[in-house]
């Protein structure tokens, strides 16, 4: 390594430390959250993003405007569809989130968006960003929250992934040193660490849950997973009616398969990667990532997304009209709840039941083989209608 390769690495390390530590007294100082009812209007995106993003968005959206009729002719909520999250228009622009399209979703208080194209080394598109990184820094959305059940095996899991940190935080911007040394950045910080720690013991003592578990590699990653075990420990033990345990993300992975040992496990919170990796593996155990949603909460914003990605391949190969429409249909459900609408959450969560396994009239294969997105969207309708 050169003194010249050395300087540049330490310029941009010293770059990186004046941005983290601004972002940290930021998020220190923030407000409380935002009450969804003490609002005239609530105003919800609808960003269909790339790939089968838009088909299976715009379905999702339909049966969200189905059960908010009322309150949209009332005034009371307002849909808005965002366009330009493409990877086209982003590679275009070379930004994550293009300046106009982020202009717009923060004129939203919830967003109900489509999965995006990452672009990755070799496929032509420049290096940006993740979108789904980038709206969750710039929309401040830290805590990404995925429920699995799965009754008939005692599965009743709630996973709290910290969502602007980690590894993900500064993760398009590492260093090649040399041509054979490069490094990556993962970042820690107490408030990001103890909101998202707080939000997973308070959703638990709100929902009878008795068990918290805390879940890092801190035996090896030191300071950045030991400073998150610690703190979540101090939170952990504001609530002592709840019992806190803590594992090591590998041998958590393993009990999760585990038949015996995988029903005591009820609320998990831990780190950005891991909580990535880990909510995947968790939504096999219900069918598959799609049939998961998820929700990305913050003070001021909410997204609600599926969790799997924008499969570009059903695009070129004409069957993105068979896409399957379940995971965006379950973060509609989290959407409803979140914005107070308890009743019709619980609703559309049991005529996805209903539709996905007790009676599946119809069923997605991705082909057409299987229905419609179009056909399985009307099918749940038609199945609220009888609820």
């Amino acid at each position: 390594m050169t003194e010249e390769q050395k300087r540049a690495a330490l310029e941009h390390f010293s770059a990186l430390l004046d941005e983290q530590d601004e972002r940290a007294r930021r998020i220190a100082a923030q407000n409380d959250f935002i009450d969804y009812g003490k609002l005239e209007k609530l105003v919800i995106g609808v960003c269909g993003g790339d790939g089968i993003g838009p088909t299976i968005t715009a379905e999702a959206a339909r049966v969200l405007e189905y059960l908010l009729a009322d309150d949209v002719k009332a005034g009371k909520v307002e849909f808005r569809v965002i366009d330009g999250l493409t990877i086209e228009n982003r590679a275009s622009c070379g930004k994550a989130i293009p300046e106009d399209v982020l202009a717009e979703l923060k004129q939203c208080h919830v967003i109900l968006k489509g999965p995006t194209t990452t672009p990755q080394q070799g496929d032509g598109y420049p290096n940006i960003e993740s979108a789904n990184v980038a709206m969750r820094k710039e929309l401040d959305l830290f805590a990404n929250m995925r429920p699995v059940r799965v009754p008939e095996q005692g599965i009743d899991w709630t996973f709290f992934r910290e969502n602007t940190e980690g590894a993900y935080a500064v993760g398009s911007r590492g260093v090649n040193v040399t041509e054979d040394l490069a490094m990556d950045f993962v970042v820690t910080t107490s408030e990001g660490t103890r909101r998202i720690a707080k939000l997973a013991y308070e959703f638990a003592k709100a929902n009878g849950k008795e068990r918290v578990s805390i879940v890092s590699k801190a035996n090896v990653i030191k300071t950045t997973d030991g400073k998150f075990l610690n703190l979540a420990k101090e939170i952990g033990a504001q609530y002592p009616e709840i019992t806190t345990d803590e594992w090591y993300i590998d041998i958590l992975t393993a009990k999760l398969i585990d038949e015996k040992r995988r029903k005591d496990f009820r609320v998990f919170v831990l780190p950005n990667l891991y909580g990535d990796i880990i909510t995947d593996e968790a939504a096999e155990f219900q069918g598959g990532v799609g049939t998961a949603g998820s929700a990305n909460i913050g003070k001021r914003y909410a997204m609600f997304e599926a969790i799997h990605g924008s499969a570009p391949r059903m695009v070129r190969e004409g069957r993105d009209k068979y896409a399957d429409p379940c995971s965006m249909l379950r973060a509609a459900a989290m959407l409803l709840a979140h914005i107070g609408k308890a009743s019709e959450a619980a609703k559309l969560h049991r005529a996805l039941d209903i539709c996905m396994t007790e009676e599946r009239k119809l069923v997605v294969t991705g082909r057409d083989t299987g229905c419609s997105c179009r056909e399985f969207g009307e099918y749940v309708c038609g199945t609220l209608e009888r609820l």
